[in-house]
């Protein structure tokens, strides 16, 4: 801020007094100043009148800092549409990925909102890590100058549910930030929370605002089509479903191709489609026949008095696959049984009962008084959207969407049990079946598109889904290049999923280079990690040249054991410290060049 001379009541010597005095001053130093100066006015008997401020003046706002976590971009969808609506009330907003911003602006922060999910067992998504461990560090800055609020998004199912969030609320508070809004917790089906909380905000900032009067929120313009998303999905019909595990392989892995025409959905490489599924009618009509409850009986599945029969609900809109502790603890204040309140004393037996069971399993063990169907609603959650690796195309496959989707089964408890989509498609699903889905844009895992840059993809089982899509989107725009997969699983012969096209593109030249490992082929296990160590030089050549690095697949095992070879091959190549090496590596993160969908 500095004062021009020109036009100005001050003198010269004024101005150089003020332009050195005003960048120093905080916003209460200059809330203060501007009222004592209006005080003295008031006083002065001598005063001349101040010009009447016009109605089209801009009046000074705070800025509000929009902050996101993102796994699998849900918080940063939230995070842009919170963007959107504050700058409906005319609010300067700035809006980032937590990678990308600076840590020391935080202490410049006036109002800040964090939007963020949490991966796996509680920790912070990739590009939340580097934030979270600055906020937790010592060379945190002290916040007494700063509003907050926190949206966290989470799964039930996990033990620590929402902790990222829980996290950062309680980190900010303790820096000294002030809370404007209590923290939201949401479940998978997070829609109607994160509303209520955008209201809630929206409430704070809009009286804050000292343009409020003239702060209104534009209505949005109607849409020409239908938008399918999440809270509207598309009916689709399912094309194909094939087979594409061979005679003798452990596992069941489908290749299904879904129509999209009509549909006005598109996709990138790296993004998903997510599909509702249907529970397995046999497991719907064990929990009417034990409660004896008569299936066309029509019971409320929303606050808003929507009703469906019993049999459709348990069908279609709830979940009841799989049990996390806040069902158990709803559960027990309706059902009347004194060993399920016992239970819920002992969080490790509580921990231990509700892996590998569901809602039939926890109605045999701990039978309910008299339940009416109608409290279905205030027990279950909806049953979440499965998302999927898209494997397939846009370009090359505008009307279409393929999925690469491995069949769950298993049997705990003395009962065969199926996953709830995998298991749908997989025995229930034929050609000419519809599916409920949505396009899942995935910003966090994305493909340059050009012939200079190398690319190294690292995707075992189902996880080479998103290559083949990218590869065969290459083919489509006829880019060459240095690409290179590592694809491993049980056995060459039953488990080579997609060999052909792999081969077709190696010899075109789409795919310029491609090593196996095939597990249960030898006598000692080999995987994906194991072959990337083998061509350790010539990988930290690519790196050194470029590369991006993509990881997809299982998390718990695989892409960890890939990240430790990575880090190693690093270290070695690079001959570098361990501490150099994770430097090294983080700097790929921030430069969007090391990317993982895992799961």
């Amino acid at each position: 801020m500095t004062l021009q001379v020109v036009n100005s009541p001050f003198d010269q010597k004024q101005t150089e007094i003020l332009n050195q005095l005003l960048p120093t001053l905080t916003d209460a130093q200059k809330n203060w100043l501007a009222g004592y100066l209006a005080a003295s006015q008031a006083n002065a008997s001598q005063a001349a009148p101040a010009p009447e401020q016009t109605a089209t003046q801009p009046v000074a706002t705070r800025t509000a800092t929009i902050l996101y976590g993102s796994e699998t971009g849900n918080s940063q969808e939230l995070a842009e549409k919170l963007s959107g609506q504050l700058k409906s009330i005319q609010r300067d907003v700035t809006i980032s990925c937590m990678d990308d911003y600076k840590p020391k602006k935080l202490k410049e922060a006036e109002d800040l909102f964090i939007v963020t999910a949490t991966h796996g067992e509680g920790d912070p998504p990739d590009n939340a890590i580097q934030f979270h461990e600055f906020l937790h560090g010592r060379k945190a800055p002290k916040l007494d100058n700063v509003n907050f609020a926190v949206l966290s998004l989470g799964d039930e199912s996990y033990e620590h549910f929402c902790q990222t969030g829980k996290d950062f609320d309680k980190r900010l508070e303790e820096l000294g930030a002030t809370r404007i809004h209590p923290r939201v917790d949401c479940d998978v089906d997070y829609e109607e929370l994160a509303e209520e909380w955008f209201a809630g905000v929206l409430d704070y900032m809009k009286q804050e605002n000292e343009s409020g009067a003239n702060a209104t929120v534009t209505e949005p313009t109607p849409a020409e089509q239908p938008i399918y998303s999440k809270s509207n999905p598309y009916t689709a019909e399912v094309l194909d479903n094939i087979k594409l595990s061979g005679q003798g392989s452990n596992k069941e892995t489908r290749h299904i191709e879904i129509a999209l025409d009509g549909s006005n959905l598109s996709y990138e490489p790296g993004d998903c489609l997510a599909i509702y599924p249907k529970n397995d009618p046999t497991l719907v009509q064990q929990i009417i026949n034990e409660f004896k409850w008569n299936p066309e009986q029509t019971i409320p599945i929303n606050k808003q008095g929507e009703i469906r029969s019993v049999q459709e609900a348990l069908t279609s809109i709830f979940e009841i696959t799989r049990l996390t502790k806040g069902l158990l603890e709803k559960a027990a204040a309706h059902f009347e049984n004194e060993k399920l309140t016992k239970l819920l004393a002992e969080p490790e037996q509580v921990k231990s009962y509700i892996d590998g069971r569901d809602l039939f399993d926890l109605i045999i063990d701990y039978p309910p008084a008299p339940f009416e169907p109608s409290l279905l609603m205030q027990i279950l959650r909806k049953i979440p959207a499965r998302q999927y690796s898209i494997s397939s195309s846009y370009k090359a496959n505008e009307d279409e969407v393929h999925l690469t989707i491995a069949t769950v089964r298993y049997n705990t408890h003395g009962r065969d049990r199926n996953g709830v989509c995998s298991g749908e498609i997989a025995d229930r699903i034929k050609p000419g079946d519809q599916l409920n889905v949505y396009v899942h844009k995935n910003p966090n895992f994305k493909f340059p598109f050009d012939e200079e840059t190398p690319v190294i993809m690292v995707g075992p089982g189902t996880g080479v889904a998103p290559f083949r899509g990218y590869i065969e989107e290459r083919e489509e725009l006829e880019l060459k290049g240095k690409t290179w997969l590592f694809f491993g699983d049980q056995h060459f012969r039953s488990d080579f999923l997609y060999q052909v096209d792999w081969q077709n593109w190696l010899n075109k030249g789409f795919l310029s280079k491609m090593d196996v490992a095939f597990s249960r082929d030898t006598e000692e296990k080999v995987y994906v990690q194991h072959r990337m160590k083998e061509n350790a030089q010539q990988l930290y050549e690519w790196l050194e040249a470029g590369a991006y690095f993509f990881v997809c697949g299982d998390e718990k095992r695989m892409a960890k054991d890939v990240h430790e070879a990575l880090l190693a091959i690093v270290s070695e190549q690079g001959k570098l410290s361990q501490e150099q090496a994770t430097e090294y590596i983080n700097k790929l993160k921030q430069e969007k060049r090391y990317q993982r969908d895992v799961y």
